[in-house]
């Protein structure tokens, strides 16, 4: 079974649709992070959900 980390981010309206593509590629590229869901409601503000596989290791005997 694989399990997930998540992370929930909210993002200003203010903020510009390239700014916030390059910070989410930065995300994935350096620390594994992959978008699980992006949401903007109706003022604008965006909340975004990030996830990464949480690796375990198992012992081997």
């Amino acid at each position: 079974m694989i399990d997930y980390e998540f992370w929930n981010v909210s993002i200003s309206r203010t903020k510009s649709v390239n700014a916030v593509c390059q910070w989410l590629t930065q995300a994935a590229e350096f620390q594994g992070w992959e978008l699980d869901r992006l949401r903007k409601d109706t003022s604008g503000q965006r909340t975004v959900r990030l996830r990464r596989k949480i690796i375990r290791m198992r012992a081997t005997v």
